[in-house]
């Protein structure tokens, strides 16, 4: 079992920068996947970002050139660089964990808001 912690979310004006963080516990950190999803009011969660065990990451359409997901393994902690914030970006942000490459996201955070005002 894994327990993620997210943390860094806020008010942020557009154009502006944040960075979330998710802290791990409960696993051998070094070898799972992990992403960053997002949902906004009224509508699904979707993905934004992931990095896998190795270090290859995937990012949305949407946030390309902007979201940065990297990870510290000797921290337990995954990380997403947000910058150039635009207010579609406003939505609740979880950090998530899985298994293997082929696996569904088994873990989940609690997520944390962000909000970006034009």
């Amino acid at each position: 079992q894994v327990q993620l912690v997210e943390s860094g979310g806020g008010l942020v004006q557009a154009g502006g920068s944040l960075r979330l963080s998710c802290a791990a516990s409960g696993h051998t950190f070094s070898t799972i996947g992990l992403g960053w999803f997002r949902q906004a009011p009224g509508k699904e969660r979707q993905f934004v970002a992931s990095i896998s065990a190795i270090g290859s990451t995937d990012y949305a359409d949407s946030v390309k050139g902007r979201f940065t997901i990297s990870r510290d393994n000797a921290k337990n902690t995954v990380y997403l660089q947000m910058n150039s914030l635009k207010s579609e970006d406003t939505a609740v942000y979880y950090c998530a964990g899985r298994p293997t490459a082929w696996s569904a996201y088994d873990y989940w955070g609690q997520g944390t808001q962000v909000t970006v005002s034009s």
